[in-house]
């Protein structure tokens, strides 16, 4: 019977506490039994736990991890502005000034709407460029190009180029005033005109900035290096005895033809009269020495007295060549001259096409001038003609137009 009664007790001071305790077990009823027990009182923290130093490091290491959260994010956020599309709406031009700091262009950029933030653009091209810079010129910023396009494009230099075209056979006095009316270039043209024949006609690239100066230093750099080439490559038996007389004959031939399956003919003709002895004869020279490198007014025509008017290029009157140039030929007149056509040809006139007639005797030459004239003579009476025309339209259009008298 004790042995029941101590089980019994032992099962019910187990239900109570669910753990064994040691001593007499006290009964508890039911509603003491499904109260929750005191929770233990939480561990004493340790002396270390308590050090300042530890709470500092632990508020160090907290704030580190915060502010590279903070870091992480702000790069991201700039990497994605930096290399996402732009607020362009259309592609437009930008001027990168010679000298201009990356805060002078990154706040220009904004300025026009090109890029949203000038900070996150000058931080972004700090990190591409490295020791490299931004290069000066006129760029095309294509419609919503990133920041990052943007300074690519500018490291690269790849900016607008315009074109200045000077046509071939222009005096340098002519190619000074189409200098001076280009208004991409900028700058003043220098006081001092280069020499006739010294500027190469061509097509010149350049960019937004480019002064009037570069682009002749450009055109006389050229045309050293061309002469220096056709030089070297020309007939082994020409009767000129240097590169200037072969500017100057080549200056000759450019304003003798525009055409360039002419110019060889043209030149051949010259050499054949230089190894001859026989003058040149060519108007264009008379020209030159009567008016310069300012030209022939259009409605000036070449008068006998002209052809007789002694001048040291009147090539009527003097031997040989011109002391100068008449004009700045291009490469193909030189070329032309350097290797001319091998022909007998004396003589050429016009044709009446565009072209001219090539003769070996003075017999054929004559009869050449003479067709020529009589087509000229045609040219005239058919352009007095249609003139006569156009004022007898004129006059019959303003008798329309006049009012009449109102009747009775």
């Amino acid at each position: 019977m004790n042995d029941r009664n101590d089980q019994n007790k032992s099962i019910f001071g187990r239900a109570a506490g669910d753990k064994a305790v040691s001593g007499p077990i006290v009964p508890v009823s039911p509603s003491q039994a499904l109260k929750p027990e005191k929770a233990p009182p939480p561990p004493r923290r340790s002396r270390r736990a308590r050090n300042q130093v530890v709470i500092f490091l632990n508020f160090v290491l907290s704030l580190v991890i915060f502010i590279a959260i903070i870091g992480i994010g702000v790069f991201w956020y700039g990497k994605t502005e930096f290399e996402g599309p732009g607020p362009l709406d259309q592609t437009t031009d930008f001027m990168v000034r010679d000298g201009a700091a990356l805060k002078q262009i990154a706040a220009g950029l904004e300025s026009q709407g090109i890029v949203a933030n000038q900070r996150i653009f000058s931080l972004g091209a700090q990190g591409i460029l490295g020791d490299d810079t931004l290069k000066a010129g006129e760029y095309e910023i294509k419609a919503h190009a990133s920041m990052r396009d943007i300074v690519e494009l500018m490291q690269s230099g790849k900016s607008i180029l315009h074109s200045f075209t000077v046509p071939e056979g222009q005096t340098v006095l002519q190619v000074f005033d189409r200098l001076r009316n280009a208004e991409l270039l900028e700058g003043d043209l220098p006081e001092e005109m280069p020499a006739e024949g010294a500027l190469l006609p061509e097509t010149y690239k350049f960019s937004r900035g480019t002064t009037r100066a570069e682009i002749i230093e450009q055109m006389t750099r050229a045309q050293t290096r061309a002469l220096e080439q056709v030089w070297e490559r020309r007939a082994p038996d020409l009767p000129l005895e240097t590169p200037e007389e072969l500017v100057i004959l080549a200056s000759i031939v450019e304003k003798e033809t525009a055409k360039a399956d002419e110019r060889p003919r043209v030149a051949g003709v010259f050499i054949n009269r230089l190894n001859k002895g026989i003058r040149l004869q060519s108007d264009p020279t008379i020209i030159y020495g009567l008016f310069g490198g300012a030209g022939k007014p259009s409605d000036r025509p070449i008068y006998k007295s002209d052809i007789e008017k002694p001048t040291a290029y009147n090539t009527y009157v003097i031997d040989r060549l011109p002391p100068t140039p008449i004009a700045n030929p291009g490469r193909e007149a030189m070329e032309a001259v350097a290797n001319p056509s091998r022909t007998k040809d004396l003589y050429f006139v016009a044709d009446g096409t565009g072209g001219h007639a090539f003769a070996e005797t003075l017999a054929d030459h004559n009869s050449n001038v003479a067709r020529w004239r009589r087509l000229e003579s045609e040219q005239e009476k058919a352009i007095a003609a249609e003139k006569a025309a156009a004022a007898e339209a004129a006059a019959a259009k303003a008798a329309e137009s006049e009012p009449k008298p109102e009747g009775n």
